[in-house]
């Protein structure tokens, strides 16, 4: 094959081929770039791409886990309050029964404390049977009450669990405590409602207990959520100052690709002088 040939240019094909090249890793380059990713589909790394994919699905599962963990949560929280108010009601029920052991109290005050005494327990009905969330109440009458069990890993096989209790006026917490103040022991009577507060706040101990285990399994899983996603950041993400540098290198031999490829283009009319 001749050099000096109209029909066959070597040197545009040289060129042109390392044009093509150049260009090629001028798009791979921006699209680095412009994605942030060194490996955003199966075709820059099959391998590595596919790595990545099963930790970023790692890592959504654990949203799940979150969620559900902080469903938890707030279901604990909700039966803390009403317990705090099942014990600050049951103290002041207390009160009501002290003050009608008191002999110079009239007819009619008796009869005031034995209403506030009932409203009181009333109240602690009305407080439990509305501690729900989401239609989790743990200290409900037994009955209805249940108990959580949050996810605690992404394989759904293990749960954080803390236990319902029942903080209802006929639950066994409240045993013996006295419907109302006609008719009242102090022998038997006080103790009753003295035992019922006492079983009521280890209750709400209990609950500050899984309260706790939640807390810290939920901050446990945002850890290694975290360490999910900065490994496969360390797989597939860019170097944008390494790519930055790279992609004003491709552009200068893309401007010099371009005039060797003119310059060869021109080659052929030049054997135009020799025929003058």
């Amino acid at each position: 094959m001749s050099l000096f040939s109209v029909n066959t240019n070597v040197g545009a094909m040289v060129a042109l081929q390392s044009l093509a090249v150049i260009n090629r890793e001028l798009m791979t380059v921006q699209r680095r770039i412009s994605t942030g990713l060194k490996i955003s589909s199966p075709k820059d790394n099959g391998a590595i791409w596919a790595i990545a994919q099963g930790q970023r699905a790692e890592s959504k599962a654990y949203d799940a886990v979150i969620a559900s963990l902080q469903r938890g949560q707030s279901a604990v929280d909700v039966g803390m309050a009403a317990g705090e108010t099942v014990s600050d009601l049951l103290m002041q029920m207390k009160e009501k029964m002290v003050a009608m052991f008191d002999s110079s109290l009239t007819t009619a005050s008796r009869k005031a404390l034995d209403q506030d005494y009932r409203m009181l327990r009333d109240q602690i009905d009305r407080t439990v049977n509305n501690a729900g969330f989401n239609g989790l109440n743990l200290v409900g009458p037994a009955a209805t009450a249940r108990g959580v069990q949050a996810l605690a890993d992404t394989r759904g096989q293990t749960t954080v669990d803390v236990d319902a209790i029942d903080l209802s006026t006929g639950g066994t917490l409240m045993a013996g405590v006295p419907a109302d103040l006609t008719t009242l022991n102090n022998l038997v009577d006080i103790p009753a409602i003295t035992a019922a507060i006492d079983n009521v706040n280890a209750s709400l101990g209990r609950l500050g207990t899984g309260s706790k285990a939640l807390d810290t399994h939920l901050n446990f899983v945002r850890k290694m959520q975290d360490t999910l996603d900065a490994s496969v950041g360390r797989l597939v993400d860019a170097d944008l100052a390494k790519e930055s540098a790279r992609l004003q290198s491709l552009q200068v031999q893309q401007q010099l690709a371009i005039q060797a490829l003119a310059i060869a283009n021109r080659a052929p009319s030049l054997l135009l002088q020799l025929f003058r």
